[in-house]
């Protein structure tokens, strides 16, 4: 297979109703590393919300189970895109999505801008670091993939086009990003867990790392000091020319999926779907009330 070959296939089929396979072929075999990478900071990007951050500081989810809520959130959103929305295993995926966020009284617009995040954040990710930039297809299909999944999860007005998913994002972050003490917790926690996945004398270079892709909004709402400007521009530069880099070698033959990663550590053994997430107990750092499953 050449390197392009891929990209040809997908601009040959139909970016509505083959959107979860063209988003499949995009994860899974064009961009594995940078769809990870994205789908990490779309998440964390959610905290500077104080409303979303103060949430998962009460819950202790990604506080005091850093590791354990950053592998069942991958490996439930992978299970839709390896195995699609008919099959069992979607099925059973946005089952314990949607009984663990209906657990909460979180209002629409807060799940629907987690939902952008996901649309967006891989798209400007990988034009700025891919070792090429997204298709019209892909970035199409994308958007319809999350569209069914935000249908899926019972969310209204989901936005109708990647450019809707945008506008709602950029909108969305500039009339809600700010200070909280609970959120910047919970990204304390998520950049020590980043970093844990490497050797411990790397954690200080690594978390300057990370802080130097962030944008400035998403740095000014967590207070924290930007790298300086020298730093910013060589690891950003080093994230380029790894996408270069990947540009010359052989295509990918075979799919990696989430559930690959060297970052799922939680599950040496194995897992049921069924069984990841959480179970919030009233009045036990979950929801005060009891809703109906």
């Amino acid at each position: 297979m050449k390197r392009f070959e891929r990209l040809e296939r997908i601009r040959r089929m139909d970016p509505y109703r083959e959107a979860t396979e063209i988003y499949r072929l995009s994860v899974a075999y064009e961009f594995p590393w940078d769809f990870a990478r994205a789908l990490e900071l779309a998440l964390y990007r959610t905290y500077a919300v104080p409303r979303i951050g103060r949430l998962l500081a009460e819950t202790a989810e990604l506080t005091d189970r850093t590791q354990k809520r950053y592998d069942d959130t991958s490996l439930l959103l992978d299970a839709v895109v390896e195995h699609g929305f008919g099959s069992d295993r979607g099925r059973t995926a946005i089952r314990r999505i949607n009984r663990m966020h209906r657990s909460y009284d979180i209002p629409d617009d807060d799940m629907r801008y987690v939902l952008c995040t996901f649309v967006v954040m891989p798209k400007r990710w990988i034009d700025a670091y891919g070792w090429r930039r997204m298709s019209r297809h892909e970035t199409v299909a994308a958007a319809v993939h999350y569209q069914t999944l935000g249908r899926h999860m019972g969310i209204k007005d989901v936005p109708g086009s990647y450019e809707e998913f945008e506008t709602f994002l950029d909108a969305y972050e500039e009339a809600h990003f700010g200070w909280d003490e609970d959120a910047r917790r919970v990204s304390d926690a998520t950049l020590d867990l980043m970093a844990s996945w490497y050797p411990r004398p790397l954690a200080p270079l690594l978390r300057t790392a990370t802080l130097a892709l962030l944008d400035e909004p998403l740095l000014r709402a967590f207070r924290y000091t930007p790298p300086g400007p020298a730093t910013r521009v060589w690891v950003r530069r080093a994230v380029r020319l790894r996408g270069r880099a990947v540009r010359l070698l052989p295509p990918r033959g075979a799919p990696h999926f989430a559930r690959q990663n060297r970052e799922i550590k939680g599950y040496p053994n194995g897992y049921r779907l069924e069984d990841l997430g959480t179970r919030p107990v009233p009045g036990l750092r979950g929801c005060p009330v009891r809703h109906a499953d």
